[in-house]
Parts: C-alpha cells; structure tokens; sequence
C-alpha cells in the first residue's frame, strides 16, 4: 500500500497520468467522466478512487452522484465544458443534484435516446464530437446543441461504440489499436488534434473504460504499465511534451504483434 502511495506520489510530481481503481477494478473510465469544467464519480470508491477526488478538488467541482440507480456514470453520460447529458432513466432527484452542483453555464439535458449508455456511443471533445453510426437524429441535434460541437457518424477501427474504444481531450486523442492508418488519418481530420492508438490497462484497447483525461490531467487504471502512461502523457501533453518517439516505437510494436 505505501509503495503504491509513493509511486501516485511519483507521478504527481511528474505531472503524469495517475493510476487509480474503483473498489477492484481498473476500468476507471466507467465509475467517471471527466472534463475541463467538472467530473462526475460514483458513490464509493475506497483510497485508491480518492487520488482523483484529491487531484481534482479546488480545480473543478468533483460531484458524487448515481445515474439511473448505477454507479457506472461514466459509461450514461457524455459531456464537455459545455454541456451534459445523461440519459432519460436519470431520476429528478439525480438531475436536480447534478444541475446544483456544476456550474451555472454547465448545460445538462436528458435524452431520450435507444442507445441509452451515452458514455459508449458517443465521444466528444469541446469541439467535435463522434457518434455511433445508428444514434437517432435528434440525439444528434441535442448533442450539436447542448454540447456545442460538430457531429460526425464514426466507427473506430469499425467499432461502432466510439465512445468504449478512444479517450479525446482538445490535445490529443488515444486510440483502439486495431485502427488502420487509414482510419487513424480520417479521426485526426475529423478532430483536429494529434492523435495516436495504443492501449491502457496492460494490453487493453477499451481505453474510454480504462482512463479519463481533460486538457491538464490524465488518470488510468491501476495495471496500466509504464509505457503505456508514457504514450498518454505524450499524446495528451501533460507534460507538455510534444509525442515522442516513444509513440512511433509503440505503434510499430503494436502493429507487430497485430
């Protein structure tokens, strides 16, 4: 325990990713959502989830709170320094807390939406957003309207949950590993930001349940290796260090082993 305290220690001080885990699990990405403005955590947690109250708190305002009953708020809701939404069995009550609790510009709307893990099907910076290829047309509109971005239809090395196989922040975006170069030059277009694939969680390629990042922070699961916390805090700049060469070497790798 106090060896894993003085590596978060390490990586604070690093300006690095942080590794942190909900109760017993590395797929923090789907206990939270993170953006520049606010993030969203689910109840409990225990220590190694308080790293990212800690990080956080005095930053943005960091709101507890269920969505629908469940505590997997990062896989309902989507959202940006704009707006949130969260889907239509949020309860009043849920909807009340959240609204009192984030700021006063912050947008928050339910949608009535069949694909109701908004967290899985869409993905979105504070600029564009991509979506899963059969979300409704008005979903559409409210994601335009509410969050402020443009909308693009999109597979992620075709997978159509956009939002389970990338993280995006406005500098940089993380990728499934299975995306051609192909694929990887038509996200970047569509983005406007560098971008690369790779994996979190050793080896995992469902990056947006295994990490959450904005403009300045960055945390990942607990069995994130080192090398794969090199690539995020070089492609989302946290560091503010331009991507390295370590990114090219672990593309060429990753490609390999594919």
């Amino acid at each position: 325990e106090r060896e894993r305290e003085r590596e978060r220690e390490r990586e604070r001080e690093n300006n690095m990713a942080v590794r942190a885990q909900f109760e017993h699990s590395s797929d923090i990405g789907v206990f939270c959502r993170l953006t520049n403005k606010y993030a969203l955590v689910a109840m409990g947690g225990a220590e190694p989830f308080k790293v990212l109250e800690n990080e956080l708190s005095g930053k943005i305002p960091v709101v507890k709170t269920s969505i629908a009953g469940t505590r997997v708020v990062g896989r309902l809701c989507v959202g940006n320094r704009h707006g949130l939404l969260v889907p239509n069995t949020t309860t009043n009550q849920e909807l009340q807390h959240i609204r009192n609790s984030l700021p006063d510009d912050v947008v928050v709307q339910r949608v009535e939406e069949r694909l109701s893990a908004l967290g899985n099907v869409i993905a979105t910076n504070d600029y564009v957003a991509l979506v899963h290829p059969d979300i409704e047309k008005e979903t559409e509109d409210i994601i335009a309207n509410v969050l402020n971005v443009e909308v693009f239809r999109q597979t992620i090395g075709s997978n159509a949950l956009v939002g389970s196989y990338c993280a995006v922040s406005n500098q940089g975006a993380l990728v499934n590993p299975r995306c051609s170069v192909e694929d990887l030059e038509e996200l970047a277009s569509l983005w406007q930001v560098p971008l690369v694939a790779g994996t979190v969680n050793r080896g995992s390629d469902l990056i947006g349940a295994g990490m959450v990042v904005n403009d300045w922070s960055a945390f990942v699961g607990f069995d994130t290796t080192a090398t794969e916390i090199s690539v995020v805090d070089s492609i989302f700049r946290l560091q503010d260090s331009q991507p390295t060469d370590v990114i090219s070497s672990m593309r060429k790798s990753l490609i390999d082993a594919l």
